[in-house]
């Protein structure tokens, strides 16, 4: 197996996109991660340009969070017109720390002369320089050659020259880049495949405004390249970078390259979990990672999938530690129902009067507005109270209200008061509950009700909350959908609510939210609601 070195800028490049803002602890956070996903190189980001990053590299030189990974440190050549030795932020990634230095170098000779504002025997120069001067002092060199293939289109002679530079002063891997993002694959293979023999590894960097970066990347490495780089989950600026997990599982599952071996099988938690970390919620259809990467709705899917998945996997979901899930739909038929109940642990086989009749129940439901695709806690307590013949309950709701309130002194805008009224295993409770809207209000009156009875209540968090206008033609008399997703720090669960305004659609997803957390938390067995 062909080896491809997998190289991560994720909190330097991927930190660049629109809505990112990256703490020093988050970067702290998210490098152990990378690490442990078995990264070869990770890059930490520009010391001695940026204070952020340059405080960063001071902390990995106290904390070590690396294991296995080689640490990066990214900068620019020499200025034009200043020595190598006297360039302050040359200095400055010498000093970082970092064993790998990764230069970034002007390849595009339109880039020189109107960016640089030098000629490209000046610029030649700053490339050899900067780095024979970090090899001499023992740091191992990567040159990014940016707008690599702009530039070769537009003067291969040039463009080629500077990375034929860089290899015969030392660098150990000349990166080629789509800085714009504007490639497509087979020109990327035509080029890679035209400057492989320069005498050193060459790499891919691509961006993905053409949609194409992960092709781009695969492309090159067909043609010659034996380096990636990229980020989880594709973070970037505009439209971002190579995905590194769909460019690894692509080259090592499909095409039987060794990149991250068996540390792939920790692809779906990682990237979830830096995804948390950089408060960006994950892409859903992300390719081998998405929740919904291996999610089967159609009825006929389905019945295929019973027979044998592979039917409709294009690999083993487990093979990135992802799962696949059956959704609950209108489309549902007998067989999405008996593989859902197999995904909930839930036998029932032998028990065709309970298959169809939450069949029916679902087409019914979703006909009266409800959504069961991304709502898998509701659909397993409407499962287990068919097969039962009672509604999971560990409490009774004998009513509920709230109320908002507008103040003309603008003091209190929006103050929202509810009060709920349940019966426990301890008895009444009658408890209220303030919020900045009725259903925060709501949510913090059921929950203090029901703490004192399952302290377990105080790890769930309320992480998501969508609402949305069934029949927008109607107004205000329109019907109310709420999805809610909630976490308990170890796991996230997602119920539904329908109802004519969005505090009763609300109310009922937040029951169902409490009910399954519930079910799962150890708790013991529910009474049931007759």
């Amino acid at each position: 197996m062909m080896r491809i070195e997998i190289y991560d800028t994720t909190l330097r490049d991927g930190a660049q996109q629109e809505g990112m803002n990256l703490s020093v602890a988050d970067k702290i956070a998210i490098a152990p991660l990378l690490d442990q996903l078995g990264m070869h190189f990770i890059e930490g980001g520009w010391p001695g340009a940026i204070p952020r990053d340059t405080e960063f590299f001071e902390a990995v030189k106290a904390k070590r969070p690396f294991h296995r990974a080689a640490f990066a440190a990214f900068g620019a050549t020499r200025k034009a017109g200043v020595a190598v030795e006297q360039d302050q932020q040359v200095l400055a990634l010498l000093n970082s720390g970092a064993e790998f230095v990764t230069l970034v170098a002007k390849s595009d000779i339109r880039h020189v002369e109107r960016a640089l504002r030098t000629d490209g025997d000046e610029n030649l120069a700053m490339v050899r320089d900067t780095v024979e001067f970090l090899r001499r002092e023992g740091r191992e060199v990567i040159l990014d050659a940016e707008h690599f293939f702009d530039g070769y289109r537009f003067n291969s002679e040039y463009t080629r020259s500077v990375i034929q530079a860089a290899a015969d002063s030392g660098a150990r891997t000349v990166v080629l880049c789509d800085t714009n993002g504007g490639m497509l694959p087979q020109w990327v293979a035509d080029i890679v495949g035209e400057v492989s023999d320069i005498g050193t590894m060459i790499g891919m960097h691509a961006h993905n405004d053409t949609g194409c970066a992960v092709a781009n990347t695969i492309a090159a490495v067909e043609a010659g390249a034996r380096h990636i780089q990229g980020t989880v989950n594709g973070y970037g600026e505009r439209t971002g970078n190579a995905d590194l997990l769909t460019c690894v599982a692509n080259l090592q599952l499909k095409l039987g390259y060794d990149c991250l071996g068996e540390d792939l099988l920790q692809a779906y938690s990682i990237a979830h979990q830096i995804a948390e970390i950089t408060n960006i919620s994950p892409f859903a259809r992300q390719p081998y990672v998405g929740a919904s990467a291996f999610a089967h709705k159609a009825g006929l899917h389905a019945s295929a999938i019973r027979v044998d998945p592979d039917l409709y996997q294009h690999i083993e979901p487990k093979s990135v530690g992802n799962d696949m899930r059956m959704l609950i739909s209108d489309m549902a038929g007998r067989a999405s129902i008996e593989l859902k109940a197999r995904e909930f642990g839930i036998d029932v086989s032998g028990r065709p009067e309970v298959v169809n009749a939450v069949t029916q129940r679902v087409k019914e439901a979703e006909a009266a507005g409800y959504t069961y695709d991304a709502a898998d806690a509701s659909v397993e307590l409407l499962l287990r109270e068919e097969l039962d013949g009672r509604r999971a309950s560990f409490f009774e709701v004998e009513s509920w209200r709230a109320q908002v309130e507008e103040r003309a002194n603008g003091n209190a805008h929006g103050y929202a008061e509810a009060t709920v009224k349940v019966s426990t295993r301890d008895g009444r409770i009658v408890r209220t509950g303030e919020g900045n809207g009725p259903v925060n209000a709501l949510d913090k009156a059921l929950r203090e009700a029901l703490l004192p009875t399952f302290p377990q209540i105080e790890s769930f968090e309320l992480i998501d909350f969508k609402v949305r206008i069934l029949d927008s033609e109607q107004g205000t008399d329109a019907i109310i959908r709420v999805l809610i997703e909630t976490t308990d720090g170890i796991r996230s669960w997602s119920t539904v609510g329908v109802g004519s305004d969005v505090i009763a659609a609300s109310w009922e997803a937040l029951v169902d939210s409490i009910t399954w957390g519930l079910l799962h938390s150890g708790q013991d067995e529910p009474r049931y609601a007759g």
